[in-house]
């Protein structure tokens, strides 16, 4: 049977639009069940705070449970290839932080490829680290902390939540950048490395701002610096490492990533989520508390920040020498 001309137009023109309809209805209908969001950090740190914030906030907007689930250990690879391994679908997330740059360098073999295998979606938010200090150490600033320092080669502790986060990074570029000689402790998360701290069982951290920021209003941890090339508007009266260590700067960032090869729409999808949270005038007030600066954008902004902070670090990581534990 031959079809009419008119007919046959019509129906190629409609097959053609099936895919395009297809992809509409796929971000449309997503979520359609709760979303797993991995964190590779223990419960209680920055890390923890900031993906519990944002979820609620996605899980009320989107119409679904975004659910935090806390997969520590190997310097957060653990919960990378977690993703890595799961289905292309956006229904497993991943938290990300500085470790996945720094881990590109830190582990000379990795069952992923971060670049290659990971879609980035969202950047969250930018963050300084604050050298922070127990109170009982005898320095009120950076260079008397560094005058202490070298007068106690070898006894002073810096704590981290693990080899690698950017906590630890933060004070391996400090003791390259001023020649002191700190031990590194690390700990499985930032919350039983601020334990101690606050024990006095170790000197020193260069903490996260969410994860010590109540302690250093409470006055019962002492911030000596941010690392951020400005002072921090949640810390105002903070000095800046750099003040002191020219050319000194760090910051913490988070955000989302997927599995590459999860769908565009989908993608997109959580990215204007985030974006439209991060707008919102009661996110952005609690970000800010927590000394936050959002960092909304594309997932190609955020692609971009992961890249040159990969290259950034690999530098630091070869010039100290660190390997993973």
């Amino acid at each position: 049977m031959t079809l009419p001309r008119r007919k046959f137009l019509y129906l190629a023109a409609t097959i053609a639009t099936l895919p395009t309809l297809s992809r509409t209805a796929r971000a449309e209908g997503y979520p359609a069940r709760p979303v797993r969001w991995i964190v590779g950090f223990a419960p209680g740190g920055g890390n923890d705070i900031v993906a519990r914030l944002m979820g609620q906030w996605l899980s009320e907007h989107l119409g679904q449970p975004f659910v935090i689930e806390n997969r520590p250990g190997a310097g957060t690879n653990i919960a990378t290839e977690a993703v890595v391994n799961a289905a292309p679908d956006g229904y497993t997330l991943l938290f990300v932080a500085p470790s996945a740059a720094i881990n590109a360098t830190l582990y000379e073999k990795l069952n992923f490829n971060f670049i290659r295998d990971i879609a980035p979606i969202a950047g969250i938010m930018r963050i300084p680290n604050v050298m922070v200090v127990n109170p009982s150490v005898p320095a009120q600033t950076v260079p008397e902390f560094i005058a202490y320092a070298k007068a106690n080669p070898g006894k002073v502790n810096m704590a981290s939540p693990g080899v690698g986060t950017s906590v630890h990074l933060s004070g391996e570029l400090f003791k390259l950048m001023t020649g002191v000689d700190m031990i590194h402790v690390p700990y499985k998360g930032s919350a039983p490395s601020l334990t101690d701290l606050l024990g006095g069982q170790v000197q020193v951290t260069f903490a996260t701002m969410p994860s010590s920021i109540e302690y250093i209003r409470a006055g019962r941890l002492r911030a000596l610096a941010v690392t951020t090339a400005e002072r921090s508007p949640a810390l105002p009266e903070v000095p800046t490492v750099g003040e002191f260590v020219p050319g000194y700067e760090v910051s913490t960032w988070y955000g989302v990533c997927a599995r590459v090869g999860t769908p565009v729409e989908v993608i997109d999808k959580i990215n204007s989520g985030i974006n439209a949270g991060l707008a919102d005038p009661a996110m952005k007030a609690r970000l800010a508390d927590l000394g936050g600066i959002t960092i909304a954008g594309s997932p190609d902004d955020f692609g971009k920040l992961i890249t040159n902070e990969t290259e950034k670090w690999g530098k630091v990581i070869r010039a100290a020498n660190i390997k993973p534990e």
